[in-house]
């Protein structure tokens, strides 16, 4: 095999408690804050209820994509080969690498913008260039360093923003008690099914990128359940921490509100260093992603061009746009895996010749046809159906397409 595609049971060390910290690194973000704080018009009951049901929701089909990795030793992208052909999977690859570059530009964008706003209320200083700089070049480190690495850098730098993140939790609901914002009732400017889909796109925009890390698993059970548990707690966490401060607030970003409850040194170490073991995971993947495309790249030169490309979009990238961000990257890789995982678990009976996706046919139409079908699926209801939630029509609607006409030409 191509050197770095298959990882060998030998070089996998990563146990079921460092995917749980792993993910829970991934988790712990000020873009899992920010993006809470957009549930704000849902009112008390129908964000919290928005925040938990799309988290085992959208952590279900994040953890199943985990397993394909395990299974194999395989990457997300190497992966897609078996249902959608070769050209197919770079065709997925350029969305991914797109959607990976954006992650990246839009964690540096909200760790500088945060960063800006608490340095200037501690120490009358900005210099938002500096903090793009600092995310971005320590997020490409950090990528760099390998999976030997990770694990003993994550659980240190997880736990130390773990006890941060409890202490702004305490701080949060001592200035505004559950008896106060439980009353804070929905204004009805964003239907509940809406927030949901935001929810949902969080731990789906991980998807594509699950199996270049579950592929250094020592065992598929234990892996699965660190990846669904460590991400749903400390996401869910997150978001209900960004929610309840702009409830708080009354504004949708967050930011004001970290710094108006004093937080200071503790939301610029846990602004900082959380982009960091969020933003190396994009990075690392985006190499992975052009690596399937061109296996010959070393992945380290690979990784640091896309840190550095990541960390430079950032000065340009439209941050205003992010509700946007969100939507695109589940309406094109809910469906995408769909038929992914309908393929894998249904079709192929989690059987995989990995010598044979060298060599598979370019592109599957079948695949490509039902992957379409979801997409449109998506967007019809997002938007002339609000008020009900694009995600599962489309995720089940082409994993059935694919499957239906799969058995239709068999026969």
């Amino acid at each position: 095999m191509e050197e770095g595609v298959f990882i060998p049971q030998s070089h996998r060390n990563l146990t079921g408690f460092d995917f749980f910290l792993l993910w829970s690194g991934a988790a712990i973000s000020i873009a899992e804050i920010w993006a809470g704080g957009m549930l704000v018009s849902l009112g008390f009951w129908g964000g919290v209820m928005a925040i938990i049901i799309g988290h085992i929701v959208g952590n279900t089909p994040l953890s199943l994509g985990g397993i394909i990795g395990s299974e194999w030793g395989i990457s997300s992208m190497f992966s897609i080969r078996a249902a959608f052909g070769r050209i197919g999977s770079f065709v997925a690859s350029f969305f991914n690498i797109i959607q990976l570059l954006g992650w990246t530009a839009i964690m540096v964008i909200i760790c500088a913008r945060a960063m800006d706003v608490i340095s200037m209320k501690m120490f009358d200083y900005n210099n938002r260039f500096l903090w793009i700089l600092m995310a971005g070049l320590g997020s490409t480190i950090w990528a760099m360093v390998g999976h030997r690495w990770w694990k003993w850098i994550q659980r240190i730098a997880v736990i130390a923003l773990a006890a941060l993140c409890v202490v702004m939790t305490y701080v949060v609901l001592v200035n505004a008690p559950l008896s106060f914002l439980k009353n804070i009732v929905a204004d009805g400017s964003l239907p509940w099914a809406t927030g949901f889909d935001i929810v949902i796109a969080m731990p789906i925009s991980w998807l594509p990128l699950v199996a270049d890390y579950s592929r250094f698993a020592k065992n598929t059970t234990s892996a699965c359940r660190g990846t669904w548990w460590g991400y749903f707690f400390v996401s869910s966490w997150m978001f209900i921490l960004g929610f309840f401060l702009s409830l708080a607030t009354g504004q949708s970003d967050p930011i004001p509100g970290m710094v108006a409850m004093g937080f200071g040194v503790i939301a610029f170490m846990v602004v900082l260093f959380s982009t960091i073991t969020t933003t190396f995971l994009d990075i690392y993947s985006t190499a992975v992603s052009f690596r399937n495309v061109k296996p010959k790249v070393k992945e380290k030169l690979a990784t640091f061009l896309f840190g550095i490309g990541g960390t430079g979009l950032a000065l340009f990238f439209p941050v205003d746009r992010y509700e946007s961000f969100l939507y695109f990257i589940g309406s094109i890789f809910i469906p995408l895996f769909g038929v992914v995982l309908f393929d894998y678990f249904i079709y192929r009976k989690r059987r995989i010749n990995t010598n044979q996706l060298f060599h598979q046919k370019d592109y599957d139409l079948v695949a490509i046809l039902a992957w379409v079908s979801g997409f449109v699926i998506y967007e019809l209801f997002l938007n002339y159906l609000p008020v009900l939630s694009a995600s599962l029509p489309s995720l089940f609607s082409s994993g059935a397409i694919y499957l239906v006409l799969k058995k239709w030409i068999k026969k």
